[in-house]
């Protein structure tokens, strides 16, 4: 295994976290309600009928986080601003309390020597929003550029580093068609409303930090897979063709300036173009982000099923194939990661790349008193040699972040899907560092031998 300094000393090293995910304190500090707080309301959206309270109680415990992120070796710390705790209803008066919670987050950071990475939506938008449509809705626009312009003017002199949007490919279909996320909506037309949606908030919110804050370093994140056919037969390769779209092409090649992917006949995809030509928008989905967050954690193996609506495409699972998996079921395959890496910055017009999210989720084990995640550090052994690999070879690739540092609430996963580099139990929020993150403290600090 390498060294940490071989990526060089500007390299960033961070961890990730999600205002939704680890804050925890819903009704603490003037925070409104979010589509997330409904829709784990529902019985059986959310496995063992998790909620995201109290999460990891970031909100109340964030210096103790923090020291441990700094304990670990890490260098950046990225975190989203929780949009219902600045702006309860979306809409009304800006929330005091929640602003000053986020200046004192920013502050420990910078006291600590930790870089602050603010994402601006990680998916946790206010209810009352949903109400008049979401991000299929008319205002949303409106509604966006407001929060980001607010988030600017408040925090853009002590933050120069910012994320529009977190993986607006997964919000958006995971949401409003096929209704596994929040807000559980499954709709066709909703669905491509919330694309277009997404892509011009994505671009516009880029202009509008460009605009107000001063030496800004501004990205967006994409979640990406690597689409592989099944078998080599048309049918297979047309369906792979079909999925890696929306996972991977339908957010970049606008924001590149080349306007939404096309497959002549596939009709999804032909209305979106109509959409767009309608509303005249083409111009308006490309910003000159700094740098892009690609955030891969598996790859997906695809074949053709005619009765799967409009997409007629079925995932082949990995243990279907026998091919290495985490306790999610998700393939673990750094070769496959590297290509991702090369695939994005081979688009030409991006400037850097950034790993804002990796990692993995396995069953924990304690042994002797210690949590034993070996399997997790094989992980992340594994993609780091394939990142270096994608560096040496020309990916222009400024920083990594694992997801994440805590164990948290992970959405319709629920409290059972730990991703953490430090265990919590959640009963008593206790917090036990696992092996893995030992394993990053030895990493970053160059003494793995």
């Amino acid at each position: 295994m390498f060294k940490s300094s071989d990526l060089g000393k500007d390299f960033l090293w961070g961890v990730a976290i999600s205002a939704l995910q680890n804050e925890g304190s819903p009704e603490i500090g003037g925070r409104g309600p979010s589509v997330w707080d409904a829709f784990a309301k529902r019985r059986g959206k959310i496995n063992g009928a998790g909620k995201p309270w109290p999460a990891s109680d970031f909100y109340q415990r964030y210096k103790d986080d923090l020291l441990i992120a700094k304990a670990l070796g890490f260098s950046a710390f990225r975190f989203s601003i929780s949009w219902s705790r600045v702006i309860p209803d979306g809409i009304g008066k800006i929330n005091k309390e929640g602003i000053s919670f986020y200046h004192k987050l920013i502050d420990e950071c910078l006291l600590l020597g930790l870089t602050p990475f603010v994402t601006l939506y990680h998916w946790d938008l206010p209810l009352s929003l949903e109400k008049e449509g979401g991000w299929a809705g008319y205002h949303i626009q409106k509604r966006f550029a407001r929060f980001v312009s607010i988030c600017a003017e408040e925090f853009g002199s002590k933050v120069k580093n910012w994320i529009v949007l977190n993986e607006p490919a997964a919000f958006t279909s995971l949401g409003y068609m096929l209704g596994k996320h929040a807000p559980g909506k499954r709709d066709v037309s909703l669905f491509l409303s919330s694309i277009h949606n997404a892509a011009l908030a994505q671009a516009e919110g880029g202009r509008l930090l460009r605009s107000k804050i001063k030496h800004a370093k501004i990205g967006t994140t994409f979640s990406c897979s690597e689409v592989i056919p099944y078998t080599q037969s048309d049918p297979d390769k047309a369906a792979a063709q079909r999925i890696d779209l929306f996972l991977n092409r339908l957010f970049i090649e606008p924001t590149l300036g080349r306007g939404y992917p096309h497959i002549e006949g596939f009709w999804l995809t032909e209305q979106l173009h109509m959409q767009n030509k309608a509303w005249k928008f083409t111009d308006k989905l490309s910003f000159d982000f700094d740098f892009i967050g690609i955030q891969n954690y598996f790859p997906i193996t695809i074949k053709h099923n005619p009765l799967v609506p409009l997409i007629h495409a079925s995932e082949v699972k990995a243990a279907k194939r026998k091919v290495p998996h985490t306790a999610l079921g998700w393939e673990i395959n750094a070769d496959s990661f590297y290509r991702m890496l090369k695939r994005f910055w081979l688009y030409g017009g991006v400037k850097e790349i950034m790993v804002t999210e990796g990692g993995a989720c396995f069953k924990d084990r304690l042994v002797n008193g210690v949590i034993d995640d070996s399997e997790r550090i094989s992980y992340f052994q594994d993609y780091l040699d394939a990142l270096l690999k994608a560096k040496r070879k020309g990916v222009n690739i400024k920083g990594y972040f694992a997801w994440t540092l805590t164990d948290n609430f992970e959405w319709n996963l629920g409290y059972g899907a730990r991703f953490g580099l430090v265990h919590i139990d959640f009963k008593t929020q206790l917090r036990t560092v696992k092996n893995s993150g030992y394993w990053w403290r030895d990493f970053l600090l160059n003494e793995t031998k």
